[in-house]
């Protein structure tokens, strides 16, 4: 039986597809030293997959990124393709507002991994955090909103493997009782808060949670100082704010998996 030779242009797409998957986006030289192709090459490969929605450009740094659509090509689609495109610009909007720093953050393992932050330009972050860093699921607003809103199942599986930790951070898996009145006062509340003493004055946080369906994609927090801002005031000034950056962040998730913007008609013919 004779074998039918592979379309050239499509495995190239596809090596192109798979350098993005491996990384927080890419230039086109750079991907095309891993594909082995010229850079006016890769760049209309490029330009297609963008075309098609697969890919964006992001206007910030100048380097092409995975769009939402790759979710539908697999059910291991990494997130940070909506965590760029949709809950960056949400956030940013909401700490130009606020001023105090802003994050989203979403489940990652037993803790909560922070994907974005406002730190770096917020006037008033005394000390900055940056994307990447892990927070512990009890003892932070974030991860307090995770698991008041997520499945049932899913707590019960992670608070079963806390409750084998020794670390201090963990310490409240053992506390049912107590862990549950936090968590049913989150949800009551639709928010939740922590304490972290610091030096100079004690920094609250406050989350809420994003969540599609029954899934939590997130959480979005405020981060600020006691002294500052009373935990009442704050209250009434930022969770309303918060629920809101948390409903566009949704929506528009959810309209854009419908309803992709990236496919465009091309500025020029791509050949």
């Amino acid at each position: 039986m004779e074998s039918t030779r592979p379309i050239r242009a499509l495995v190239r797409g596809l090596d192109a597809l798979t350098t993005l998957n491996m990384r927080n986006g890419a230039t086109v030289s750079e991907i095309a030293q891993q594909i082995r192709l010229p850079r006016t090459t890769t760049y209309r490969i490029l330009e297609t997959l963008t075309h098609a929605g697969y890919v964006y450009r992001d206007p910030t740094d100048d380097r092409y990124r995975l769009t939402i659509m790759v979710h539908r090509l697999a059910d291991g689609f990494d997130d940070d393709a909506w965590v760029t495109q949709i809950a960056r610009p949400c956030i940013d909007e909401l700490g130009n507002e606020v001023l105090w720093p802003v994050a989203i953050a979403s489940l990652s393992g037993t803790q909560m991994l922070v994907r974005e932050t406002t730190d770096h330009r917020s006037p008033l972050a005394v000390e900055r955090i940056s994307p990447g860093m892990r927070l512990p699921l009890l003892s932070t607003a974030v991860g307090r909103a995770h698991l008041a809103f997520c499945p049932a199942v899913q707590r019960e599986s992670l608070l079963e493997i806390l409750r084998r930790s020794n670390s201090d951070s963990d310490k409240l898996a053992h506390n049912r009782p107590e862990l549950d009145r936090i968590l049913e006062e989150t949800r009551t509340r639709g928010y939740s808060s922590a304490v972290h003493p610091r030096r100079v004055s004690d920094e609250i946080t406050m989350a809420v949670p994003v969540v599609l369906e029954e899934t939590v994609l997130g959480a979005v927090v405020i981060r600020f100082a006691e002294k500052a801002v009373p935990i009442k005031v704050a209250a009434e000034r930022f969770v309303p704010k918060l629920h809101e950056t948390a409903h566009k962040i949704r929506q528009t998730f959810t309209e854009q998996q419908r309803n992709p913007p990236y496919r465009q008609a091309p500025q020029a013919q791509l050949g």
